[in-house]
């Protein structure tokens, strides 16, 4: 009897453990995206940070980030490629915000190290995976010598 599917392998525990560190990261980026919607509309802060009453340059950080967390949310649950650059820019701006400019934004510095810790755990998987992947690679006897 022919299988009529392709089996997929099993994931490994760092491909699991990856997974689980994006969803986790699409459900703070979603928490995010909805408390500066929140700010925006006047929903929260006791209205204080209604767009319309908002200095200019909360305006323009507000906006992008009450665009670019929801959208990274969407990207890292789907475990897309773009998932984390999108959080990348996300982040960026929110430790710009509150790093460079604590004057004007006022200081999170829990933001900062949540943001700071996500992009550290991040890099090591990424790194444990590239390692697995080519011992897993070298094993089966398919690593590339590019360099003559």
């Amino acid at each position: 009897m022919i299988v009529d599917s392709v089996h997929a392998p099993k994931a490994t525990a760092v491909e699991l453990a990856q997974s689980a560190l994006l969803r986790f990261v699409a459900l703070a980026c979603l928490w995010f995206g909805l408390n500066y919607w929140a700010m925006l509309v006047g929903f929260s802060s006791g209205g204080a940070g209604r767009f319309d009453l908002l200095p200019p340059a909360w305006k323009a950080a507000a906006t992008a980030l009450a665009v670019l967390f929801p959208v990274a949310a969407i990207g890292l649950w789907l475990l897309v490629s773009w998932g984390p650059v999108i959080w990348v820019l996300a982040a960026a701006t929110e430790i710009t915000m509150y790093q460079v400019y604590p004057d004007i934004f006022g200081a999170k510095p829990w933001v900062v190290f949540f943001h700071a810790g996500v992009a550290i755990v991040f890099v090591l998987l990424r790194i444990a995976l590239f390692m697995e992947r080519r011992s897993r690679a070298k094993k089966r006897g398919r690593v590339r010598i590019d360099s003559p």
